[in-house]
């Protein structure tokens, strides 16, 4: 449930971000009437990323045994890379994000062209959403689907009624507090999906676990037990890793948090080179 409610929360926040700079510039510039179109690509958006995320559970049901296993290590690996490459991403673009947007939509009003207006709100929100639908699959591997399901939905609410509020100027978060906060969650549930990947290939005999069990540490923290759960969600924790899964775990930790937190050089920090 935690681990779907903030990737949710960030994503959707991310998303809320984009259209309300896309509402606002068009309100700015005397174009509030095209905004039925942004909604229109903001729509057909959420439809593909409904039918990506059906797609991947309605494939993953179909699979059985070592298949199945080696189905959702697979997608835990690639929802790991993705969600590291997400949170460099908006490190990056952070900054220059609004400027970015603006240009494009500038481009698309001169063009006089409503399709191309509609195609920018549809690519910047759905790539947030095929995102989601990529990651809710992995969270429900790390939680049951209904606690999964209801953590995105709380999820969902809190970036709907934050992007609102910050549309309307009713509220000031500081988003670059908010986005390292919630970096630093995400790292640790990347780290979570990157041993469950492996644990997934363990099952399916690709990778063998070199030492079975490095310790166990249910007998003081049952995995199965409501914080148990919730830590497992969240953070990963397994409480009788094998060595592979445990060196895969803290490795990406030590060496994803270091890029992470390292200070930007001077060629990341010069303006004008981020792309959306």
């Amino acid at each position: 449930m935690a681990g779907s409610f903030l990737i949710i929360l960030r994503e959707g926040l991310e998303a809320a971000l984009i259209v309300g700079i896309i509402l606002a510039y068009l309100t700015k510039t005397g174009n509030r009437g095209k905004s039925g179109v942004v909604w229109m690509g903001v729509g057909l958006s959420v439809l593909m990323s409904v039918l990506v995320g059906a797609a991947i559970f309605l494939t993953a049901g179909g699979l059985e045994g070592r298949s199945e296993a080696l189905f959702e290590g697979v997608a835990m690996f690639t929802a790991a890379g993705v969600l590291t490459y997400m949170i460099f991403w908006m490190r990056k673009q952070a900054i220059n994000i609004r400027v970015h947007l603006q240009q494009q939509l500038s481009t698309a009003l001169e063009s006089g062209s409503l399709t191309a207006l509609a195609l920018l709100a549809f690519v910047a929100v759905g790539r947030e959403g095929i995102e989601t639908a990529l990651f809710m699959f992995a969270a429900t591997k790390t939680a049951t689907p209904a606690a999964a399901t209801l953590g995105g939905l709380l999820g969902l609410v809190g970036a709907v009624a934050l992007g609102y509020l910050l549309y309307r100027g009713t509220y000031r978060l500081n988003l670059r507090s908010f986005f390292n906060v919630t970096s630093v969650l995400l790292l640790l549930f990347a780290a979570g999906l990157l041993a469950h990947g492996i644990d997934e290939f363990h099952e399916a005999g690709v990778v063998p676990p070199v030492v079975d069990e490095v310790w166990n540490t249910n007998r003081i923290l049952d995995e199965r037990s409501t914080v148990g759960s919730f830590a497992r969600a969240l953070f990963g924790y397994n409480g009788n890793p094998s060595l592979v899964e445990a060196l895969a775990y803290v490795t990406y930790l030590l060496l994803v948090g270091w890029m992470y937190f390292r200070p930007p050089t001077a060629k990341e920090l010069t303006p004008g080179r981020a792309s959306a």
